[in-house]
């Protein structure tokens, strides 16, 4: 269920968050993870029309996805595939590791669908670049030998 709140006139969607791969995430990571196609793959939140609508974001317009884990501003569209209202899709990287739970309860991998989240409009603010969003993350510089996955 979408919930919409007006919070001082910004639209806030509660949706429910899933991460998984992708064929613009394949292609950008063979590339490599510094190149600006995997930026523009997986610096991204794929949303249904209607919860676009609901934000009253451009097509490639920046949001804000907020969940307990942590927040990032990412590039919103609408989806190609069939995506319900209140579901929201980030590829699997970077960006998508800063809302999902890093814990992996044993099983060595961390849980990245079913988290929720809360998604507004941050048109006044900047997709971070990968080695950005890094040092921001860990408080230190990524060198270009590093790989995220």
């Amino acid at each position: 269920m979408i919930v919409l709140d007006r919070i001082c006139d910004l639209a806030l969607v509660k949706v429910i968050l899933i991460s998984g791969r992708s064929i613009g995430q394949g292609r950008g990571k063979e590339l490599g993870k510094f190149s600006e196609q995997y930026f523009q793959s997986v610096a991204i939140c794929e949303l249904s029309s209607e919860d676009m609508s609901a934000l009253a974001v451009p097509e490639g317009g920046n949001i804000k996805v907020k969940s307990a884990y942590g927040d990032v501003v990412v590039k919103a569209y609408t989806s190609k595939q069939t995506l319900p209202k209140g579901i929201a899709f980030i590829p699997y990287g970077p960006w998508a590791n800063r809302v999902t739970d890093p814990q992996t309860h044993g099983s060595g991998m961390p849980s990245l669908k079913g988290i929720e989240a809360e998604i507004s409009s941050a048109l006044d603010q900047e997709v971070q670049r990968l080695e950005s969003l890094v040092k921001s993350s860990f408080g230190r510089k990524l060198s270009q030998s590093v790989l995220l996955y």
